[in-house]
């Protein structure tokens, strides 16, 4: 627990607990003035029991959220506990002698009220503590989705980012694809010229040695044949 108050608090209650859960069988075992007696001890111990579990709804309303949810239980089982409590008195209550039920406005009809409303207090109370732990199990729940929620969009940011980059270099890789496909046509249509020239110049070169020969040879049929 967070709070040294409701620590404080927290062993307070667990002392007036512990003596009130004796009384109703105490109760049970007593009759007359006795069993009137120890109504009236449990009514004031009831009554310091429920400004304890005030005191610490207070000290949950200030409370770390991390806390809260363990305190609220706590704070819920004790005044289911408490309640049980007020049940069982009222069961011991209603078993006074005949002549305690007949005084006029006797100690039971009254004790009867305050219990009936202690206890629709105290389901008020536990029902508004359940409404309470359940807003806060949604607003954590609501934070974390937002946490998350922020955490994916900076996933996708990054990831939008990195493709952005991707793209940008499959279009300088895309660009120098196309350089060289043109530096290739350039290539091969010098390597087609410089073909023709050569098969030009073996075509020239071809028929001068045949030129050469057809004047050789009429040299030599002039010079050696022809007398």
């Amino acid at each position: 627990m967070s709070s040294e108050e409701f620590e404080k608090l927290h062993e307070i209650y667990k002392s007036l607990f512990d003596e009130l859960k004796l009384i109703p069988e105490r109760a049970l075992k007593c009759h007359g003035e006795e069993r009137r007696r120890l109504v009236r001890i449990f009514d004031e111990r009831q009554g310091e029991a429920e400004e304890v579990l005030q005191g610490m709804e207070e000290e949950l309303r200030v409370a770390p959220p991390a806390y809260k949810n363990s305190m609220s239980t706590k704070l819920r089982i004790y005044r289911r506990d408490l309640g049980k409590l007020q049940r069982e008195m009222k069961s011991a209550a209603s078993r006074f002698d005949s002549s305690s039920q007949s005084l006029p406005g006797g100690h039971h009809g009254v004790y009867s009220s305050q219990n009936e409303q202690s206890t629709q207090q105290q389901t008020q109370r536990a029902l508004l503590l359940e409404g309470t732990e359940h807003l806060n199990n949604a607003t954590q729940s609501i934070e974390r989705s937002q946490r998350i929620a922020v955490e994916t969009e900076q996933i996708g940011t990054n990831i939008i980012d990195e493709l952005g980059e991707q793209r940008e270099q499959l279009d300088r890789t895309r660009d120098r694809l196309v350089n060289t496909g043109e530096n290739l046509s350039r290539s091969r249509k010098v390597l087609r010229a410089m073909s023709r020239r050569l098969m030009t110049n073996k075509l020239l070169l071809a028929i001068i040695i045949l030129m050469e020969l057809a004047i050789l040879g009429a040299v030599i049929y002039l010079k050696f044949f022809k007398k």
